[in-house]
């Protein structure tokens, strides 16, 4: 994935994975760029902290995120030039990178699916707890008024 900022007036960048771990923190003075690959499933979060302490300066703060994942992060001539590699090995190179890119999908989808399953599941589980319980609570309620009741019918000699 590439990030670009432009145009950007000190300021501090944190990258977060989803398990909230730091991938990249830094300080930028006017123009930055940065890039990662993902290791990880999820949601990444991209914090931004400008370094101006006055809330009412008048400056603004400029940023232009340009994020792009997958085989879009390649620039296939400049690959080219720099490998020497003709029209048709560039096309099996970018055909490659496809079929990774499909399976990485594929493993992302997996796992998202292996979540959802676990989080199915438990909700299962807890309905299942939940409704015992309700059935509980009606069983003793039920037995409990009969009690009382019979208590009262014999109290009033109607028995």
């Amino acid at each position: 994935m590439d990030t670009q900022t432009t145009r950007v007036s000190e300021c501090t960048w944190k990258l977060k994975d989803p398990e909230e771990k730091v991938i990249l923190s830094k300080l930028y003075l006017s123009e930055g760029r940065f890039t990662f690959t993902s290791h990880t499933p999820g949601e990444h979060t991209i914090c931004l902290y400008s370094n101006s302490s006055s809330w009412f300066s008048g400056a603004q703060l400029r940023v232009h995120l340009d994020i792009q994942a997958g085989e879009h992060t390649q620039d296939y001539v400049q690959i080219a030039q720099k490998d020497k590699l003709n029209e048709l090995q560039l096309r099996i190179r970018q055909l490659l990178d496809q079929v990774d890119q499909i399976q990485k999908e594929q493993n992302y989808q997996r796992y998202r699916e292996e979540r959802f399953r676990q989080t199915s599941e438990s909700t299962n589980q807890r309905v299942l707890w939940w409704s015992i319980g309700q059935t509980l609570v009606l069983v003793a309620t039920g037995a409990w008024q009969m009690r009382h009741l019979k208590g009262f019918f014999e109290a009033k000699k109607l028995v």
